[in-house]
Order: structure tokens, then C-alpha cells, then sequence
């Protein structure tokens, strides 16, 4: 075993992966024969941070379950609907994460609300943050499952592991007594610690009704709505424009 094989086999062993690729593909190439030491320090080290970073978002994405792939830098500016570039600009850093705060969407059928939603919760993972995407039916659909089957306070530590929540397709039907207490439960967990994302095609106006029973609307009306970014689109539906859909 020559000296470069027996190095790639301890890097290996230390789980130094993407450095090993690295230093092998520069042997094969004769590359390392035209670099530094420096250089070759300096590319040995991005490339064991490039692996790590990508096998981490990887996992980050595959636990966030998102119904699709999305990106902030394929959102479309050109079109009539009320999406501020410069706002989705400054969210694109996380800081928002950071500081605990929520941000709103919402808008009519077809504008889309979910992928601008999925494109920020992508961001974040890209930032390290741990995602967790719901559906609002399947979301309120297992509050109401594991209170019968007695693994609520399991999907709760789960739901809370997360440092960003997405609940997708918010208020289309009303809340039932069980999903409103899960719902003051998740906002309570999460309220200026962590944050929420929440897609709607109702008004935010007509939250507080869909919710019910006044004073949990207002309680989880007051966290969610005071300390959150808003995200309003208008317009007609993309998807009706794109492909001809009556």
C-alpha cells in the first residue's frame, strides 16, 4: 500500500469523506502537481465542508417531508401578484429564525403561496434549521389520531424538535376542539423561540373565526399575528395562466 492510499484509508476511518474523494481525485488528475501546499489545504478543507454541509441538508430536507422541491431563486418576479423582491431578499438570510419570528402567506388559489412557503423552509434548511411541513388536514388529522391512540405527547416532542414549522393550506375548514388546543399548544412551544410559517388562501381577518372559541382565537391570534412578517399575493392563479385551467 503506497503512502497516498494508506492517508485516503486513515481519512476514511476518521469519516473524512469528502476530503478523501478530494485528495483522491487530485492524484488521479495530477491537479495537486499545479497547487501550493496552501491551495491543496485550503481544497482538502472545502471539500470535507461542501460534504458535510450537503449530506446534512440532505437529511434536514428528507426529515422536513416537503410535498415538493423549491427554491427562492427560481421565485418569479415578473408576475402580477404582489410578491416584493426585496422582502423575500431580506428573508433569505434567516434571521428571522434567529430572532423567533413567524411570517403569514396568503393569497387566492394558484398565486403560489406554497411554494414561496416550501422555497423559505428549503432556505432555512440550507441554513442548518431543522423543518417540519404539514398540511394542515394531515397536521389537525394526527392531533386528533394521537389523542385517541395515546401518542399526543409523542408527536408534540416531535413537532417540537423542529426550529421552523410550515403548516400548508391554513383555514379551510374550521378547527375542532382537539385541533385547537394542538394548534394553542404548538403556538405556545414555538412563540418568539422558534418560528412558523403558515399558507393560507383566507384572510388573515378571518382567522380568528376559523379558529373559534374566542379566547384561544385570541391567545393564538396575539402570537402568531404582531410578531410575524406578512406575505400578502393577489392576482389570478399562476397554474391557470401557465396551463390553460378554467
Amino acid at each position: 500500500m503506497n503512502n497516498n492510499q494508506a492517508t485516503i484509508d486513515k481519512m476514511q476511518k476518521m469519516r473524512l469523506h469528502g476530503m478523501a474523494e478530494a485528495f483522491r481525485n487530485l492524484q488521479e488528475t495530477g491537479k495537486n502537481m499545479k497547487l501550493t501546499i496552501d491551495e491543496v489545504i485550503s481544497h482538502l478543507i472545502d471539500s470535507e465542508w461542501d460534504y458535510k454541509h450537503n449530506r446534512r441538508l440532505e437529511r434536514l430536507v428528507k426529515s422536513a417531508r416537503f410535498r415538493y422541491q423549491a427554491s427562492l431563486e427560481d421565485l418569479d418576479y415578473s408576475l402580477d401578484r404582489n410578491l416584493d423582491k426585496n422582502k423575500i431578499l431580506r428573508l433569505s438570510d434567516c434571521s428571522w429564525i434567529t430572532k423567533g419570528e413567524d411570517i403569514l402567506i396568503t393569497g387566492p388559489t394558484g398565486v403560489g403561496k406554497s411554494y414561496i412557503g416550501t422555497a423559505l423552509g428549503f432556505q432555512a434548511c440550507n441554513h442548518g434549521y431543522s423543518v417540519g411541513y404539514y398540511s394542515s388536514s394531515r397536521l389537525f388529522a394526527e392531533l386528533e389520531m394521537s389523542k385517541s391512540d395515546g401518542t399526543y405527547l409523542k408527536l408534540m416532542a416531535k413537532i417540537r424538535k423542529h426550529s421552523v414549522l410550515i403548516l400548508d393550506d391554513f383555514g379551510l375548514e374550521k378547527l375542532s376542539d382537539i385541533s385547537r388546543m394542538g394548534l394553542l399548544e404548538i403556538i405556545e412551544e414555538f412563540h418568539r423561540r422558534k418560528s412558523v410559517i403558515i399558507v393560507a388562501q383566507i384572510p388573515v381577518s378571518l382567522w380568528h373565526d376559523i379558529i373559534g372559541e374566542p379566547t384561544i382565537a385570541d391567545a393564538i391570534m396575539d402570537r402568531i399575528v404582531y410578531n410575524s412578517h406578512r406575505i400578502e399575493l393577489q392576482g389570478e392563479s399562476v397554474r391557470r395562466k401557465m396551463y390553460g385551467i378554467d
